[in-house]
């Protein structure tokens, strides 16, 4: 009933204008909805994103290396509650959390990195003007949301949900984003979808070699720029989500880490842990995902220290 609501919302919102199994998946995940707004229009071939002033080119707190010293922790959101507790005017008191959850986070010795993930390209079940049944968060959210991880030294990921596009040809569209030092990117699969397929009706799918094509493509921007490590994300629920993982290869500047998406309760959620870390290529990193509200509906929502206790330990936590 929440999947089919949300995509209602979400298909008014495009009209206005705008975003289980035992084989590996704890269960489904909160179909993406937008607030009721107009549509952001993509920027015209001939303007351009137009990031806030650029930091000095080191990560959040210094450095330019993001393994082993630290470990991510964030949350993600967008301008719809049903997004995450990363909304537009509660960013401040986000961080805040953020930073109370982190604590937790950092017993072994690692210096928590915060992140904000923000969902950026939306994926939804109508085709929009393009036919590609998704939608952009316009510049100044995107100003909006990094200016705050600024003011909370947060990574900024930006999430996209490509619905019928291309990851990579999404991904190039966000470079002015992501030629910034504190920028970096998640990938959500499930709502990549064929040509004849709608988001939400399937599960959507990515290839290693898809993978590693946006890693090649943010490693060379890491050497123009001489930018630090740069993160790619890419989450999965289902073994299905991600066909020949191992043609993900490791690139120069590029930390990726697979991370186990899902709604469930603990017993599901190590099940399904458990089943996509088998897969996962030696070099990439291992990262978790919880959900406040869908897994505590399933059993008590797993602790730090029990998310620490998996195997391989996570390297990513995100809460939604």
């Amino acid at each position: 009933m929440r999947r089919a609501v949300l995509l209602l919302t979400i298909a008014a919102l495009a009209m206005a204008g705008c975003a289980d199994d035992d084989d590996g998946a704890a269960g489904g995940r909160p179909t993406p909805t937008t607030p009721s707004v107009s549509e952001p229009a993509s920027p015209p071939p001939d303007q351009t994103p137009t990031p806030s002033p650029t930091p000095s080119p080191t990560l959040p707190g210094g450095g330019t290396t993001i393994l082993p010293e630290h470990r991510l922790v964030g949350f993600a959101g967008g301008r719809s509650p049903a997004f995450g507790r990363l909304t537009p005017d509660g960013l401040d008191a986000a961080a805040e959390q953020i930073d109370a959850v982190a604590a937790e986070y950092d017993g072994d010795g690692r210096t928590v990195l915060p992140v904000f993930e923000l969902i950026t390209v939306i994926a939804h079940d109508s085709p929009a003007a393009d036919g590609l049944y998704r939608t952009h968060e316009p510049d100044d959210v995107i100003t909006a949301y990094l200016d705050a991880a600024r003011r909370h030294g947060a990574l900024l990921l930006l999430n996209v949900q490509p619905g019928r596009a291309g990851f990579l040809d999404e991904v190039t569209r966000l470079e002015p984003w992501l030629s910034e030092p504190d920028v970096g990117l998640a990938l959500d699969p499930e709502w990549a979808v064929g040509p004849d397929e709608v988001p939400g009706d399937v599960f959507g799918s990515t290839t290693g070699a898809e993978l590693d094509s946006v890693a090649a493509y943010l490693s060379a921007l890491v050497t123009e720029h001489d930018l630090p490590e740069k993160v790619m994300v890419f989450h999965q629920l289902h073994a299905s989500v991600v066909a020949d993982e191992a043609a993900l290869r490791p690139h120069p500047g590029v930390v990726t880490v697979k991370s186990v998406d899902g709604i469930g309760s603990r017993a599901d959620k190590e099940r399904t842990w458990t089943t996509l870390m088998g897969t996962k290529p030696p070099h990439v990193a291992a990262g978790f995902k919880l959900f406040f509200d869908e897994d505590a509906e399933r059993g008590p929502l797993m602790t730090p220290a029990e998310v620490l206790a998996l195997v391989p330990t996570p390297d990513y936590v995100l809460y939604e």
